[in-house]
């Protein structure tokens, strides 16, 4: 492997890092300033901003006829976003889930879920499915701008606007370059990596989808990463799970839904994806349910459950392409072992925690 490739794909993870970052504060300081609520602004521009290198990466990726990559890049990043970043913020401290969060973004969240499966039944997700997908993220932004509005009218926002951002000390135009120059540098550092991920795949004879699913999906996922654990250890423990949530709904919607309308032939999704890699994606969306309603809280031992299975998926797809001989064993023991009884202790505890709320719901 040529040093230049590995130069360039450390090079392009630090564009997309620099370049997200810049584009969230001029993004933020625009919102702020046209007067939307901090609340709107953490689910949306926040969001949009730490799902920007997953758009750079897979726009770039179909241009370029790498669409595994594509593919890969956002179901690995969903299932990262999830197990790995709520986990590894869990591990800090114990998280806080919202009610709110229960009942609207994370029913979201599973709900669009299901779409890439349900698109990719045919072996492509093209230009018409994208353009569903685009429409569906404007759909779920204007409903959240409403939502704020509304609640500012009548007066229900008062935890949300608690804490009111500074006015931007920049002017708008100085922002708006933050944005562009942002933008700019993600664009560069999306290329970089696509360039160098595609070359490390050919040159270790692993296939595109595998290498998007881990090495991919983890460089473009370090906002989040970055964002969600810093704000588990300042205490804004609800910012670290709106966050992933927010991030997995954009990481559909928006950058599926672009990088399908920006390929000439859409996204590729091989059997390979259909079989094991969305259901997986589904799997772990719906595996919060359970684990967030036992007390709206994800305990530090909740958080080193999600940290064991990225653990075990990433080294199934690691002995799936090196085609090891562990491979069947590992498979067994998570199949009839270790899933059984996991979703037998959540389920157990989901009811519990059932039982528990509708006790102290009894007059007495």
């Amino acid at each position: 492997m040529e040093p230049l490739t590995i130069v360039l794909f450390v090079v392009g993870i630090g564009l997309l890092l620099v370049g997200a970052d810049i584009l969230v504060k001029g993004a933020v300081d625009l919102a702020v300033s046209v007067g939307i609520s901090p609340l709107v602004v953490g689910l949306t521009v926040v969001a949009f901003g730490t799902s920007a290198p997953e758009a750079a990466v897979s726009v770039q990726s179909t241009m370029t006829g790498g669409g595994d990559i594509a593919l890969g890049n956002v179901v690995g990043s969903n299932i990262l976003n999830i197990l790995l970043i709520l986990g590894l913020s869990a591990l800090v401290a114990p998280l806080i889930v919202s009610r709110q969060l229960l009942r609207f973004d994370l029913p979201v969240m599973i709900g669009v879920s299901f779409l890439p499966l349900f698109f990719g039944l045919n072996g492509t997700i093209g230009r018409g499915e994208g353009l569903v997908l685009f429409v569906g993220i404007a759909a779920y932004t204007g409903f959240l701008v409403r939502k704020s509005r509304r609640e500012r009218i009548e007066g229900l926002a008062r935890i949300a606007t608690e804490e009111v951002p500074e006015a931007p000390r920049r002017g708008m135009l100085a922002n708006v370059g933050l944005v562009l120059l942002g933008m700019g540098m993600l664009v560069l550092g999306s290329r970089w990596l696509v360039a160098g991920a595609v070359e490390m795949a050919t040159l270790l004879g692993v296939n595109e989808l595998v290498i998007g699913l881990t090495v991919v999906a983890a460089g473009t996922s370090l906002p989040e990463v970055a964002t969600s654990v810093l704000a588990s250890l300042k205490g804004e423990r609800d910012i670290a799970v709106g966050n992933v949530v927010g991030s997995n709904i954009f990481n559909i919607l928006l950058v599926m839904g672009l990088a399908g309308m920006a390929g000439r032939d859409g996204i590729p999704v091989i059997p390979a994806a259909l079989t094991f890699d969305l259901p997986v994606m589904i799997a772990v969306a719906m595996a919060c349910f359970p684990i967030f309603f036992t007390g709206y809280i994800i305990s530090r031992w909740e958080g080193a459950l999600f940290v064991g299975y990225y653990v075990a998926y990433t080294s199934f797809l690691v002995l799936d392409a090196s085609g090891h001989d562990a491979l069947p064993i590992f498979t067994e023991a998570m199949v009839f072992f270790v899933l059984p009884l996991t979703a037998i202790s959540l389920v157990m505890l989901a009811w519990n925690e059932l039982r528990q709320d509708r006790g102290s719901q009894v007059p007495g």
